[in-house]
């Protein structure tokens, strides 16, 4: 997911694609916790998806 993509997204896209990932890294938790995550780098790219989205909705609370 690159940033310039969710520029264009409004601040209720960002706010329902933020769940969704958030639901994501979540059940990918469990999958590590049980053993069954066949792919460990699939956290570490959520995780900074939802830094991105986390960053931009913060720029637009600003007005950038």
């Amino acid at each position: 997911m690159k940033a310039n993509d969710l520029r264009t997204g409004s601040a209720e896209e960002l706010q329902t694609q933020l769940e969704e990932l958030r639901r994501e890294q979540f059940n990918l938790r469990m999958q590590k916790g049980t053993g069954q995550l066949s792919r460990p780098s699939q956290i570490r790219a959520v995780r900074r998806d939802i830094a991105r989205i986390k960053t931009l909705m913060t720029e637009l609370k600003v007005g950038k």
